[in-house]
């Protein structure tokens, strides 16, 4: 799934063609995403100029004065900047038609991405009901150890769900989450409301110092993820946990352990992330014979 890191790999790269360009044309092939595309779309944005391009969380944003358009990557999707009249090729949903004479293409095979539209009369795009919750940028100065420490008091859950919550954090999905929770030396089955400032303090550092490095490498390719000029993301290559279950620790050799939290994937070294306090593991239930009356 797309994380932050690779949405902000997307947004420099279409960012060049589509800032201050007019819409000529938007085309819907299949408007059945995760929600379904608004129809009229294409009279609400043809020969409008887009104002700014940007993201909030994993959403990209095209605003005009008329609104703004909230793109989601969802599980597979991907932004790719073609001149207009390329070969449509299956998955190519929704296009963006700009007056530079380039399109803007959604590709997205299982459909769980959106294309949503926000009307100016609504006030702020922040209002959206998706992105009113989220939790300040990572990599923004609101985003820090006090915050993050404030965040987790009395919270009895995993720190590793905790990271991922986007009220609570944005962008530090599963791959990233990871990583950050073994840079900092954290068990990822440790309880949120036992970190101290200290520990909140360097967890934030490395979420910000992984999630740079994510982005300066142009995000993590597993399987879809491609930029928009179709370059593979190389982070993958950098990676100490993540999906490196059974191979050596990069740091003392122990080979890493994974786990399933939440549904989700966890990758730890036993030895230089130690879980203080082990949950409590539900006691066996007493099994008793059945007697006649």
């Amino acid at each position: 799934m797309p994380e932050l890191p690779e949405v902000e790999t997307t947004l420099r790269g279409i960012q060049p063609k589509v800032d201050q360009q007019t819409i000529t044309a938007v085309i819907i092939r299949n408007g059945s995403l995760r929600w379904p595309v608004d129809k009229t779309l294409p009279k609400k944005l043809a020969g409008l100029p887009v104002l700014q391009v940007s993201r909030r969380g994993k959403y990209l944003l095209l605003k005009t004065e008329a609104g703004t358009l909230l793109i989601h990557l969802g599980m597979s999707g991907n932004l790719r900047v073609l001149p207009i009249g390329t070969v449509v090729k299956k998955h190519d949903h929704v296009d963006l038609e700009f007056s530079n004479g380039y399109v803007l293409r959604l590709n997205d095979p299982r459909r769980f991405g959106s294309v949503l539209w926000h009307p100016a009369c609504e006030g702020s795009v922040e209002n959206h009901k998706l992105l009113s919750k989220l939790a300040p940028e990572p990599l923004s100065d609101a985003f820090n150890g006090g915050y993050f420490f404030e965040k987790t008091r009395n919270r009895k859950v995993a720190i590793k769900s905790l990271v991922m919550n986007s009220a609570v954090a944005v962008g530090a999905g599963n791959i990233y989450a990871n990583e950050s929770l073994f840079m900092s030396q954290i068990h990822p089955q440790t309880q949120a409301c036992s970190l101290s400032r200290k520990q909140c303090d360097v967890l934030v550092a490395n979420i910000k110092r992984v999630l740079e490095a994510a982005i300066k490498q142009g995000g993590t390719t597993l399987k879809d993820f491609m930029s928009p000029d179709g370059k593979p993301g190389y982070f993958v290559q950098q990676l100490n946990v993540y999906d490196q279950g059974g191979k050596p620790c990069t740091v003392c050799g122990t080979p890493i352990e994974r786990i399933i939290l939440n549904q989700r994937a966890s990758y730890f070294c036993p030895k230089c992330q130690k879980l203080k306090h082990p949950p409590k593991s539900p006691k066996p239930t007493k099994l008793t014979k059945k007697t006649n009356a």
